[in-house]
């Protein structure tokens, strides 16, 4: 493949996975919103003009998220984590909040070197937070949005879009049976809905939840949402991937978290090999190694309801841990896929 082929595959938008699409009746939806863009994209490679690409999207000014049109927000703060993760914040207006549902993204809009880039990301602020909203981003050597944000400072203007997608989580209530698979092509949503693994339910006590690095984000919402709610008696089995000790987002909030009755927090660390140079409050829910077959049967095990798995992460972390669940016994309509 030719240097200019690759350039142009690094600019082709990405298609949404099914779990991406609220099916709400959003206007336009997720999937207008690809095929717009890959209609764009499609015109600029066949004329191989790259400036086609530049983007004349309408914009508004009066910081009311919403699908049809970006949003500017302004940077209020910029928190690094780790050497490639920062947690940007942005102002919202007075006490508003952004109007998302737990585990909804919103796409960001950068332009580098006079092309347009649009990626996605989830919030990880509450959703009743009033005057900000978060979002925790890992930035690449050679991606083109990370170039973007790595520029990011205080007081400069950031275009958003969204929300879209989504998990239908409610509080105390049976969690519908289904899978969304990461390599799964596009469905229309009312034929999703006839559709009999989406239609059936069963009784699920507890969220096991599995991420890998900044799929941590969607997550961190679900859990504060049923920590903030007294009445909610859902347990919750978070199971971190990270590389190192060093390198595990957000510990403090996390450390929070797990003081709750119904939370229990695991972390697997790939690249440490002994537990003992770790605090000794992490040492005992701590694994070293990657999450394996065997790992995650033992974790299945330990649950104190039948889980119902939420898992985000790289396509090859979903696929892995799909593959694992079902060798422990959890079928594919008890998960979902971010």
């Amino acid at each position: 493949m030719s240097d200019s082929e690759e350039d142009w595959l690094a600019l082709r938008p990405q298609e949404p996975s099914p779990s991406q699409c609220c099916g709400s009746g959003c206007k336009p939806c997720i999937y207008d919103v690809y095929e717009k863009e890959l209609a764009r994209w499609e015109r600029a490679k066949a004329m191989q003009d790259k400036s086609l690409l530049v983007g004349k999207e309408e914009q508004s000014n009066n910081s009311e998220l919403n699908p049809d049109t970006f949003t500017a927000f302004s940077v209020s703060s910029v928190q690094q984590l780790t050497e490639d993760t920062y947690q940007y914040k942005f102002e919202l207006p007075g006490n508003s909040s952004l109007p998302l549902s737990l585990g909804q993204h919103i796409v960001l809009r950068g332009v580098v070197n006079g092309l347009e880039v649009q990626r996605a990301y989830t919030p990880i602020s509450p959703r009743n937070a009033e005057g900000y909203f978060e979002v925790l981003i890992k930035c690449y050597e050679a991606g083109l949005m990370s170039q973007y944000i790595k520029t990011w400072k205080r007081g400069d203007v950031v275009f958003w879009r969204g929300p879209f997608g989504g998990f239908p989580y409610q509080p105390n209530k049976r969690l519908p049976g289904l899978l969304y698979s990461v390599t799964a092509l596009a469905v229309s949503w009312s034929a999703f809905l006839n559709c009999r693994i989406f239609n059936r339910e069963e009784e699920h006590g507890e969220l096991l939840m599995l991420a890998s690095g900044t799929g941590l984000a969607p997550m961190i919402p679900i859990l504060q949402s049923i920590t903030d709610d007294e009445e909610d008696e859902t347990f919750v089995t978070l199971v971190g991937c990270f590389p190192t000790f060093d390198k595990i987002y957000l510990k403090p909030l996390l450390q929070d978290l797990a003081r709750y009755w119904n939370i229990r927090i695991f972390y697997v660390l790939s690249q440490e090999t002994s537990l003992e140079e770790l605090p000794w409050s992490y040492q005992e829910n701590t694994y070293t190694g990657r999450l394996s077959e065997d790992l995650m049967k033992t974790i299945v095990n330990s649950c104190r309801r039948k889980p119902f798995v939420l898992i985000c992460g790289s396509s090859s972390f979903s696929e892995d841990m799909s593959r694992y669940l079902k060798a422990a016994g959890i079928e594919e309509d008890s998960c979902f896929v971010f």
